[in-house]
């Protein structure tokens, strides 16, 4: 039973967060700037103080008990908190003017990314940007644990203690071989692609769950044996190889097009699309510096009128 009147340390919070994120003592102690002997020190001591055992270690791995699962949320809270404590003594409480851990999803990254780099540095150039990019179960993960600050992606997420700010929303659009007789055309049915043979994303990629979406509302069932790809990249170019159709964000066509070897076609209104948004998560209390954050992002990717600002832009 956990001893109610200890108070733990930052330290012995910060060493948990620390490897609870790495899974890894060398790494965690790296990330902190200690060494391991002090690291597994400030560890055992939250440890013994709780009367928990947080992680379990091996001689091969690391992992979290299920107690420390269900404290991790609360100790990285804890060490938020302490951190804007020790930045508002410091007189710099905003987040936006040094380091921020930005996660954002592959079908969005390659096409906005350059402008916003640009924006941002313009904008805000106190601060420094980390971007990573992966797919949204990853980003989420990595937002729970404290190794992100936040992350651009589709919404809704949907999750509980993930707050979510919505920035801009964008239509899909068909992308086709050059010459087929379907380019160029601007109130296509989505009904038609039951006729077309369409290339999915792997699983795991959310652009492909919204392709299935378009489908399942127009009454589609798509052949799910088809070619898919890891990459909407890999897609647009087995598109260009005559292997198939595929449905890529309006972001996308002025990239993908360039070359001059793949071919659009939109849908008629209401076209299908996506709402894409910035996520944090709720206890870190700055969500009014987030909202700031993704109005910018929003006025400098609307920019490009390749998207569309919904009725409150950047409102949650």
């Amino acid at each position: 039973m956990s001893n109610q009147s200890y108070q733990p340390s930052i330290g012995g919070l910060r060493a948990f967060v620390a490897v609870a994120k790495k899974l890894h003592f060398g790494s965690a102690a790296t990330e902190l700037g200690v060494s391991q002997p002090s690291l597994s020190q400030a560890l055992a001591g939250l440890e013994t103080g709780l009367g928990l055992q947080l992680v379990e270690r091996t001689t091969r791995r690391v992992m979290l008990t299920p107690e420390g699962a269900r404290l991790l949320p609360a100790a990285i809270a804890a060490c938020d908190a302490v951190e804007d404590f020790l930045l508002d003594a410091a007189g710099d409480l905003d987040p936006l003017s040094g380091r921020l851990r930005l996660g954002i999803i592959p079908t969005i990254a390659p096409y906005i990314l350059p402008r916003v780099l640009r924006g941002l540095a313009l904008r805000r150039p106190e601060l420094d940007l980390l971007v990573i990019e992966d797919q949204t179960d990853r980003l989420i993960g990595q937002l729970r644990d404290g190794s992100l600050d936040a992350a651009v992606l589709a919404l809704p997420a949907g999750i509980p203690g993930i707050g979510e700010i919505t920035m801009y929303d964008e239509d899909f659009v068909l992308a086709l071989p050059s010459g087929h007789p379907l380019a160029g055309r601007r109130r296509l049915s989505p009904a038609l692609l039951a006729d077309l043979p369409l290339l999915l994303l792997d699983e795991g990629h959310c652009m492909r769950d919204q392709a299935l979406d378009v489908c399942q509302r127009a009454g589609v069932d798509p052949d799910l044996q088809q070619t898919r790809a890891a990459s909407l990249t890999t897609a647009v170019q087995c598109v260009e190889g005559g292997l198939g159709v595929t449905l890529i964000p309006a972001t996308a066509v002025g990239v993908e097009t360039a070359a001059g070897s793949l071919a659009v076609a939109e849908f008629a209104k209401p076209r299908p699309g996506r709402r894409i948004g910035l996520v944090y998560r709720e206890s870190s209390g700055r969500a009014d510096s987030y909202r700031a954050l993704a109005g910018d992002i929003t006025a400098v990717v609307a920019q490009s009128g390749d998207v569309s600002a919904p009725i409150t832009p950047a409102s949650q």
